[in-house]
Protein backbone atom coordinates (compact mmCIF):
# COMPACT_ATOMS: atom_id res chain seq x y z
CA UNK A 1 0.00 0.00 0.00
CA UNK A 2 1.43 3.37 -1.17
CA UNK A 3 1.44 5.67 1.73
CA UNK A 4 0.62 9.05 0.96
CA UNK A 5 3.35 12.14 0.88
CA UNK A 6 2.33 14.61 3.32
CA UNK A 7 1.89 18.24 1.40
CA UNK A 8 3.57 21.18 3.65
CA UNK A 9 1.59 23.64 3.36
CA UNK A 10 2.28 28.11 3.96
CA UNK A 11 -0.37 30.62 4.37
CA UNK A 12 1.60 33.74 3.50
CA UNK A 13 0.73 37.55 4.49
CA UNK A 14 2.58 39.61 2.25
CA UNK A 15 1.72 42.38 -0.18
CA UNK A 16 0.78 41.93 -3.94
CA UNK A 17 1.73 43.70 -7.29
CA UNK A 18 0.28 43.31 -10.69
CA UNK A 19 3.15 43.51 -12.49
CA UNK A 20 6.86 42.76 -10.96
CA UNK A 21 8.00 40.80 -8.07
CA UNK A 22 7.36 42.03 -4.46
CA UNK A 23 5.75 40.25 -1.87
CA UNK A 24 4.01 37.40 -2.19
CA UNK A 25 4.69 37.67 -5.78
CA UNK A 26 8.12 37.55 -4.78
CA UNK A 27 7.79 34.78 -2.41
CA UNK A 28 4.83 32.10 -3.89
CA UNK A 29 6.57 31.25 -7.47
CA UNK A 30 9.97 29.98 -5.42
CA UNK A 31 8.25 28.42 -3.00
CA UNK A 32 5.74 25.89 -5.01
CA UNK A 33 8.98 25.23 -7.34
CA UNK A 34 10.33 24.00 -4.09
CA UNK A 35 7.19 21.91 -2.99
CA UNK A 36 5.43 24.22 -1.19
CA UNK A 37 1.62 24.83 -1.58
CA UNK A 38 1.51 28.39 -0.74
CA UNK A 39 -2.35 30.32 0.25
CA UNK A 40 -1.60 34.00 -0.26
CA UNK A 41 -3.46 36.74 1.75
CA UNK A 42 -2.50 40.14 -0.17
CA UNK A 43 -2.31 42.73 2.37
CA UNK A 44 -2.03 45.38 -0.41
CA UNK A 45 -2.65 45.03 -4.11
CA UNK A 46 -1.12 47.43 -6.27
CA UNK A 47 -0.40 47.77 -10.12
CA UNK A 48 3.46 47.60 -9.41
CA UNK A 49 5.83 48.47 -6.44
CA UNK A 50 6.14 51.95 -5.22
CA UNK A 51 9.79 52.77 -6.29
CA UNK A 52 7.79 53.56 -9.99
CA UNK A 53 6.80 56.93 -10.86
CA UNK A 54 3.24 56.13 -10.83
CA UNK A 55 1.03 52.62 -8.73
CA UNK A 56 -2.02 52.79 -8.09
CA UNK A 57 -4.22 49.96 -5.69
CA UNK A 58 -5.74 49.29 -3.02
CA UNK A 59 -5.01 48.22 0.84
CA UNK A 60 -6.80 45.18 3.13
CA UNK A 61 -8.14 46.44 6.42
CA UNK A 62 -7.89 44.20 9.49
CA UNK A 63 -11.66 43.40 8.61
CA UNK A 64 -11.19 42.14 5.30
CA UNK A 65 -8.40 40.02 6.47
CA UNK A 66 -10.65 38.69 9.04
CA UNK A 67 -13.35 37.75 6.55
CA UNK A 68 -10.94 36.04 4.43
CA UNK A 69 -9.74 34.00 7.70
CA UNK A 70 -12.93 33.20 8.43
CA UNK A 71 -13.60 31.52 5.53
CA UNK A 72 -10.92 29.38 5.56
CA UNK A 73 -11.48 28.46 9.34
CA UNK A 74 -15.15 27.59 8.33
CA UNK A 75 -14.03 25.44 5.75
CA UNK A 76 -12.18 23.28 8.39
CA UNK A 77 -8.61 24.20 6.12
CA UNK A 78 -6.87 26.05 8.37
CA UNK A 79 -3.70 23.90 9.25
CA UNK A 80 -0.65 24.98 7.88
CA UNK A 81 2.90 24.08 8.75
CA UNK A 82 4.33 27.46 8.20
CA UNK A 83 3.30 31.12 8.45
CA UNK A 84 5.45 33.73 6.28
CA UNK A 85 4.97 37.68 7.36
CA UNK A 86 6.76 40.47 5.26
CA UNK A 87 5.39 44.47 5.07
CA UNK A 88 2.74 45.92 6.98
CA UNK A 89 2.14 49.26 7.77
CA UNK A 90 -0.90 49.04 9.80
CA UNK A 91 -1.46 48.46 13.64
CA UNK A 92 -4.31 47.13 13.48
CA UNK A 93 -4.06 44.84 10.43
CA UNK A 94 -1.07 43.42 12.43
CA UNK A 95 -2.80 43.07 15.34
CA UNK A 96 -5.22 40.85 13.61
CA UNK A 97 -2.12 39.21 12.30
CA UNK A 98 -0.93 38.53 15.60
CA UNK A 99 -4.15 37.02 16.65
CA UNK A 100 -4.55 34.55 13.59
CA UNK A 101 -0.87 33.10 14.05
CA UNK A 102 -1.85 32.32 17.82
CA UNK A 103 -4.93 30.70 16.45
CA UNK A 104 -3.08 28.66 13.95
CA UNK A 105 -0.53 27.62 16.30
CA UNK A 106 -3.19 26.50 18.40
CA UNK A 107 -4.03 24.18 15.68
CA UNK A 108 -0.87 23.27 14.69
CA UNK A 109 1.47 23.26 17.79
CA UNK A 110 4.63 22.23 15.23
CA UNK A 111 4.15 25.50 13.16
CA UNK A 112 6.96 27.20 11.96
CA UNK A 113 6.69 31.11 11.77
CA UNK A 114 9.17 33.20 9.59
CA UNK A 115 9.27 36.23 10.06
CA UNK A 116 10.38 39.32 7.86
CA UNK A 117 9.86 42.33 10.63
CA UNK A 118 10.17 45.13 7.65
CA UNK A 119 10.44 48.56 9.36
CA UNK A 120 13.12 50.69 7.80
CA UNK A 121 17.05 50.58 6.53
CA UNK A 122 19.97 52.84 6.60
CA UNK A 123 19.04 54.01 9.77
CA UNK A 124 15.35 55.06 8.69
CA UNK A 125 12.16 53.79 10.19
CA UNK A 126 9.74 53.31 6.33
CA UNK A 127 6.32 52.59 8.71
CA UNK A 128 4.64 54.25 11.32
CA UNK A 129 6.82 54.43 14.95
CA UNK A 130 3.87 52.41 16.21
CA UNK A 131 4.22 49.43 14.90
CA UNK A 132 7.33 49.01 16.70
CA UNK A 133 6.50 48.04 19.86
CA UNK A 134 3.82 45.52 18.40
CA UNK A 135 6.92 43.77 16.40
CA UNK A 136 8.81 43.87 19.54
CA UNK A 137 6.37 42.49 21.87
CA UNK A 138 3.73 40.32 20.30
CA UNK A 139 5.04 39.37 16.70
CA UNK A 140 8.69 38.45 16.88
CA UNK A 141 7.92 36.26 20.71
CA UNK A 142 5.60 34.11 18.09
CA UNK A 143 8.34 34.02 15.68
CA UNK A 144 10.60 30.80 15.04
CA UNK A 145 12.79 32.17 12.33
CA UNK A 146 13.85 35.89 11.96
CA UNK A 147 15.23 37.79 9.27
CA UNK A 148 15.70 41.40 10.40
CA UNK A 149 18.37 43.62 8.47
CA UNK A 150 20.92 45.15 11.19
CA UNK A 151 18.76 48.86 11.86
CA UNK A 152 15.56 46.48 12.22
CA UNK A 153 17.74 44.19 14.79
CA UNK A 154 19.22 47.32 16.36
CA UNK A 155 15.12 48.79 16.52
CA UNK A 156 14.03 45.23 18.29
CA UNK A 157 16.87 44.72 20.86
CA UNK A 158 17.95 49.51 21.11
CA UNK A 159 21.43 47.79 21.27
CA UNK A 160 24.15 49.22 17.72
CA UNK A 161 25.36 47.41 15.96
CA UNK A 162 29.57 48.19 15.40
CA UNK A 163 31.13 45.36 15.72
CA UNK A 164 30.85 41.39 14.98
CA UNK A 165 30.54 40.95 18.75
CA UNK A 166 27.90 43.52 18.96
CA UNK A 167 26.28 41.13 16.43
CA UNK A 168 26.50 38.13 18.05
CA UNK A 169 25.20 39.71 21.27
CA UNK A 170 21.86 41.13 19.27
CA UNK A 171 21.45 37.94 17.95
CA UNK A 172 21.31 36.53 21.18
CA UNK A 173 19.06 38.85 22.53
CA UNK A 174 16.93 38.20 19.48
CA UNK A 175 16.88 34.73 20.09
CA UNK A 176 15.99 35.20 24.31
CA UNK A 177 13.01 37.18 22.74
CA UNK A 178 11.60 34.17 21.23
CA UNK A 179 13.00 33.08 17.53
CA UNK A 180 15.65 30.00 17.88
CA UNK A 181 17.16 31.16 14.22
CA UNK A 182 17.81 35.10 13.83
CA UNK A 183 19.53 36.33 10.49
CA UNK A 184 21.01 39.15 9.78
CA UNK A 185 20.54 39.77 6.08
CA UNK A 186 22.62 42.84 5.69
CA UNK A 187 24.85 44.77 7.93
CA UNK A 188 27.18 47.89 8.16
CA UNK A 189 29.96 46.07 9.21
CA UNK A 190 33.21 45.88 7.18
CA UNK A 191 33.75 42.26 5.05
CA UNK A 192 37.49 40.86 5.40
CA UNK A 193 37.21 40.71 1.49
CA UNK A 194 36.50 44.37 0.72
CA UNK A 195 33.79 46.89 0.35
CA UNK A 196 32.31 44.98 -2.32
CA UNK A 197 31.20 42.55 0.14
CA UNK A 198 27.95 42.68 2.06
CA UNK A 199 28.42 41.06 6.06
CA UNK A 200 25.27 38.94 6.61
CA UNK A 201 24.83 36.89 9.83
CA UNK A 202 23.20 34.27 11.23
CA UNK A 203 22.67 32.15 14.40
CA UNK A 204 20.84 29.12 15.19
CA UNK A 205 19.31 27.43 18.73
CA UNK A 206 18.78 24.09 18.29
CA UNK A 207 16.90 22.21 21.14
CA UNK A 208 17.73 18.88 22.03
CA UNK A 209 15.07 16.58 23.66
CA UNK A 210 17.22 16.12 26.99
CA UNK A 211 16.29 20.00 27.61
CA UNK A 212 19.95 20.95 26.69
CA UNK A 213 20.74 22.91 23.42
CA UNK A 214 23.58 24.12 21.32
CA UNK A 215 24.07 26.70 18.87
CA UNK A 216 25.78 27.46 15.60
CA UNK A 217 26.66 31.49 14.40
CA UNK A 218 27.37 32.07 10.86
CA UNK A 219 28.74 34.73 8.53
CA UNK A 220 28.60 35.00 4.95
CA UNK A 221 30.15 37.37 2.65
CA UNK A 222 27.97 38.47 -0.25
CA UNK A 223 29.04 40.54 -3.33
CA UNK A 224 27.29 44.49 -3.69
CA UNK A 225 25.35 44.65 -6.91
CA UNK A 226 25.13 48.42 -7.71
CA UNK A 227 21.40 48.49 -8.68
CA UNK A 228 18.19 48.65 -6.60
CA UNK A 229 16.44 45.70 -6.41
CA UNK A 230 13.15 45.46 -4.61
CA UNK A 231 11.69 42.06 -3.71
CA UNK A 232 14.90 40.22 -2.75
CA UNK A 233 14.05 40.56 1.07
CA UNK A 234 11.00 38.79 0.51
CA UNK A 235 12.63 36.24 -1.77
CA UNK A 236 15.36 35.64 0.87
CA UNK A 237 12.78 34.96 3.60
CA UNK A 238 10.68 32.56 1.47
CA UNK A 239 14.20 30.74 0.21
CA UNK A 240 15.05 30.59 3.95
CA UNK A 241 12.11 29.04 4.97
CA UNK A 242 12.28 26.81 2.34
CA UNK A 243 15.97 25.38 3.05
CA UNK A 244 15.62 25.52 7.04
CA UNK A 245 12.51 23.14 6.17
CA UNK A 246 14.97 20.88 4.27
CA UNK A 247 18.77 21.56 6.25
CA UNK A 248 16.43 22.11 9.70
CA UNK A 249 19.09 21.92 12.21
CA UNK A 250 22.11 22.96 9.41
CA UNK A 251 22.20 27.17 8.99
CA UNK A 252 25.15 26.92 7.36
CA UNK A 253 23.58 24.69 4.46
CA UNK A 254 20.52 26.78 4.53
CA UNK A 255 21.86 29.85 3.99
CA UNK A 256 24.61 29.40 1.84
CA UNK A 257 21.43 27.57 -0.46
CA UNK A 258 19.51 30.79 0.20
CA UNK A 259 22.16 33.19 -0.85
CA UNK A 260 23.29 31.05 -3.74
CA UNK A 261 19.42 31.18 -4.96
CA UNK A 262 19.71 35.32 -4.38
CA UNK A 263 23.12 35.48 -6.38
CA UNK A 264 21.78 34.06 -9.17
CA UNK A 265 18.49 36.18 -9.33
CA UNK A 266 20.21 39.09 -9.11
CA UNK A 267 22.98 38.04 -11.21
CA UNK A 268 20.50 37.57 -14.03
CA UNK A 269 18.65 40.26 -13.43
CA UNK A 270 21.72 42.70 -13.80
CA UNK A 271 22.44 40.95 -17.13
CA UNK A 272 19.30 41.37 -18.32
CA UNK A 273 18.51 44.76 -17.45
CA UNK A 274 21.73 46.50 -18.22
CA UNK A 275 21.37 44.74 -21.59
CA UNK A 276 17.91 46.18 -22.63
CA UNK A 277 18.96 49.21 -21.00
CA UNK A 278 21.65 49.42 -23.59
CA UNK A 279 25.47 50.87 -22.55
CA UNK A 280 25.85 53.52 -20.47
CA UNK A 281 22.08 53.95 -19.51
CA UNK A 282 20.69 52.83 -15.87
CA UNK A 283 17.84 50.37 -15.70
CA UNK A 284 14.80 51.42 -15.11
CA UNK A 285 12.49 50.12 -12.33
CA UNK A 286 11.08 47.91 -14.73
CA UNK A 287 14.03 46.75 -16.59
CA UNK A 288 15.13 45.35 -13.04
CA UNK A 289 11.87 43.29 -12.06
CA UNK A 290 13.26 40.09 -10.83
CA UNK A 291 13.93 37.54 -13.44
CA UNK A 292 12.34 35.22 -11.39
CA UNK A 293 10.55 32.33 -14.12
CA UNK A 294 13.84 32.10 -15.79
CA UNK A 295 15.77 31.40 -12.62
CA UNK A 296 13.29 28.11 -11.94
CA UNK A 297 16.25 25.70 -12.47
CA UNK A 298 18.94 27.72 -9.88
CA UNK A 299 15.79 28.01 -7.17
CA UNK A 300 15.20 24.58 -7.59
CA UNK A 301 18.62 23.41 -7.36
CA UNK A 302 21.05 26.03 -6.88
CA UNK A 303 24.53 25.99 -7.37
CA UNK A 304 26.79 27.32 -4.17
CA UNK A 305 28.38 30.10 -5.16
CA UNK A 306 29.07 31.58 -1.61
CA UNK A 307 30.65 29.61 1.47
CA UNK A 308 29.38 30.80 4.89
CA UNK A 309 32.32 30.87 7.37
CA UNK A 310 31.08 29.23 11.26
CA UNK A 311 32.28 31.59 13.55
CA UNK A 312 31.27 29.94 17.16
CA UNK A 313 28.97 26.77 18.23
CA UNK A 314 28.49 26.47 21.49
CA UNK A 315 28.65 23.71 23.43
CA UNK A 316 25.39 22.37 24.63
CA UNK A 317 24.12 24.21 27.51
CA UNK A 318 20.62 23.80 29.75
CA UNK A 319 17.75 25.36 28.44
Amino acid sequence: MRTAVMECRVLSIQSHVVRGYVGNKSATFPLQVLGFEVDSINSVQFSNHTGYAHWKGQVLTAEELNVLYEGIKLNKVNHYDYILTGYSRDTSFLETVVDIIKELKKANPSLVYVCDPVMGDLGAMYVPENLLPIYKNKVVPLAEILTPNQFEAELLTGRKISTEDDAIKVMDLLHEMGPDTVVLTSTDLPSKRGDQFLVALGSQKIRKPDGTSSSQKICLDIPKVDAVFVGTGDLFAAMLLAWTHHHPNDLKTACEKTVSVMHHVIKRTITYANGVAGPGNKPSPAQLELRMVQSKADIENPAIVLEAKVLQKSLDQKR
